[in-house]
Parts: structure tokens; C-alpha cells; sequence
């Protein structure tokens, strides 16, 4: 097992890098989707998977992400700058939300997330001179990666935008990777498991907490930098609570204790639904059966289900 996960990670960063190669617009496109809902996931669930803490208002800092970027981008076309502001811009409004938030756990931590969240989405819909109200902020240009002086790439072909969003999410996954296996990440495990022991060991439960709810939000505010570039359009909707409980299904999907889970549930999540809506418009009945299902049958995920039963079954035999 020790020697099959490296290979597999090889053997799919490899098939990303050629994936334009051989492929359409389309499926370019579907990647950078799911890409962007690994990251989503990936921060949401140093939240959920590794801190204890179920919040619904992840939607929020994504959308703080996505209308930073394009009013950066609208005004100074330079992609670099405006993922740098959307990715701080959902970071500094985590950190000034979640200093009220993680001062209560459970379900309270989880409502005023929500409330939060849906305050951001009515400001998305209300406040019509930043945001363009219902219309959305429309005209959004894919400007070109460049550093004045040094280089400029045209990111308008899809290919070289697909590449962009890789190597930054493959930067970002590296780095929270890191996080999670160090000492930072047995912290937030153990205060998953049982914060009066870490409190008495001298730790700040509350500093750590809030530490946690930042690095969540950067990573909500860097997926969402990434789609007002792809889709030329930024519109209040992603803001919305629904949006949020799409990390929560993919992380239950993959995965809740394992690192791969929501990248894992993230692929399968866009390859279902895709699958779903060729053949029939009430595709979220189905899809939503579909979910409850694997996530019933696949008990602690998809990766714990093959990682500790199909996997040993295969050495066995």
C-alpha cells in the first residue's frame, strides 16, 4: 500500500499534465470544475475532518473570493493580482467572522456559519454597486498571467488557463498536505477528539480554532478567484447555502478522515452528475439518490472503503 500510493499520484498528476493533449474544451473545463471543488472541499474539510467543526457558510468566502477577483480583473487585468485579492479577501472575512464563530461548537457553530453565510448572499443580491445585484458582474476578462518586466502568457486559450488552475491547486493541495501531517495538524486532530485534554496541555482551543477557520477560508476564497475567469461571469447565487453543502457531500463522499476523500469525492461527484444530467432534466432526484446511496453503502467514505477493505480482500487473494 505504502508503494502504491506514490505511483498513483504520479500516474495522475502525469495524466493531468497531458490532458490537454488529447481532450476537448469541454472536459478541460469539467477538470478545472473539479479542481475547484477539491480545493473548496480540501479547506472545508480541515474544518469538518480534522478540527470538528461543521460549518454551512463556506459559500460565503467563496463568493468573497469570486467578486474580489472580478473587480480586480475588471479594472486591472492582471489574473495574478486578482487571485492573490480573491484569495485574501475570503482569509481576512473567515478571520473576522470566525472570531465570532469559534467561540461556540456544535450545532451553534454550525447556524451562525449559516447565518453569516446567508447574510454575505444578500449582500451579494442587495448591495447592486459592488456586486451588479441579481445581474451579477458580467464581462469578466480572462486576463494574462504576467509579471511586468519579466514574462506575460495569454490565459484567453482554454488549455493555458487549465494549466494555470493545476499548478496553483497542486501547489495549494501540497501545502495543506503539509499542514495536516505536521504538529499544527495533530493539534486540530486532537481537538477533534477531545479538546479538554489539549486545553489542559496549554493549548489556546479558541486560537487554533480560529487559525483553522482562516486557512478554510483562504482556500474558499482561492476556488473562487479561479471562476470569474473561467466564466466570464460572477452572479449572487454561488453565495448561496446550497452551494456550502457542496463540500460538506463531497468530503461525506471521499472521505471525512482521510486526505483524499474530498478530491476523491469531488471527481465522482462532477463525473455522476454529469453522467445524470445527458440523460434526464430531473437529474437532482437521481443524483441526490445516488449520493445517499454510495454515502449508506461506502461507510466513512469511499477511500476508507477501498483502502481498508477492497485493498486487503485483493492482497488475500
Amino acid at each position: 500500500m505504502t508503494k502504491l500510493k506514490p505511483l498513483l499520484l504520479i500516474a495522475l498528476i502525469l495524466f493531468l499534465l497531458f490532458l490537454p493533449a488529447f481532450s476537448g474544451k469541454y472536459l478541460l473545463y469539467m477538470t478545472i470544475h473539479i479542481l475547484i471543488l477539491s480545493v473548496f472541499a480540501l479547506g472545508f474539510n480541515l474544518l469538518l475532518g480534522y478540527t470538528g467543526l461543521l460549518s454551512f457558510g463556506q459559500a460565503g468566502f467563496f463568493a468573497i473570493g469570486s467578486y474580489a477577483c472580478a473587480k480586480i480583473l475588471l479594472v486591472i487585468p492582471s489574473l495574478l493580482l486578482g487571485t492573490i485579492s480573491g484569495t485574501l479577501a475570503g482569509g481576512i472575512a473567515a478571520l473576522i467572522l470566525g472570531y465570532l464563530c469559534v467561540r461556540y461548537t456544535r450545532i451553534y457553530f454550525s447556524m451562525l456559519t449559516l447565518s453569516f453565510g446567508m447574510m454575505i448572499y444578500s449582500l451579494a443580491w442587495k448591495w447592486r454597486e459592488v456586486t451588479g445585484g441579481d445581474d451579477g458582474l458580467a464581462g469578466i476578462p480572462r486576463a494574462p498571467l504576467e509579471i511586468p518586466g519579466i514574462f506575460s502568457i495569454n490565459m484567453s486559450p482554454m488549455g493555458n488557463y487549465y494549466y494555470f488552475v493545476l499548478i496553483v491547486s497542486l501547489i495549494a493541495i501540497f501545502l495543506i498536505h503539509r499542514m495536516v501531517h505536521s504538529p499544527f495538524g495533530l493539534t486540530l486532530k486532537g481537538i477533534r477528539d477531545s479538546e479538554n485534554r489539549v486545553a489542559f496541555a496549554g493549548v489556546s482551543i479558541r486560537n487554533y480554532r480560529l487559525l483553522s477557520f482562516t486557512i478554510a477560508g483562504l482556500y474558499a476564497g482561492l476556488a473562487g478567484s479561479f471562476l470569474p475567469p473561467l466564466e466570464n461571469t460572477v452572479t449572487p447565487p454561488i453565495a448561496h447555502w446550497t452551494h456550502s453543502a457542496e463540500p460538506v457531500m463531497v468530503t461525506l463522499l471521499g472521505g471525512i478522515h482521510t486526505f483524499s476523500g474530498p478530491i476523491v469525492g469531488s471527481i465522482l461527484f462532477y463525473i455522476i452528475k454529469d453522467i445524470i444530467v445527458r440523460f434526464t432534466q430531473y437529474w437532482l432526484i437521481l443524483f441526490g439518490s445516488i449520493v445517499i446511496f454510495l454515502v449508506l453503502v461506502f461507510r466513512g467514505g469511499v477511500v476508507i472503503f477501498f483502502t481498508e477493505k477492497i485493498l486487503p480482500w485483493v492482497k488475500r487473494r
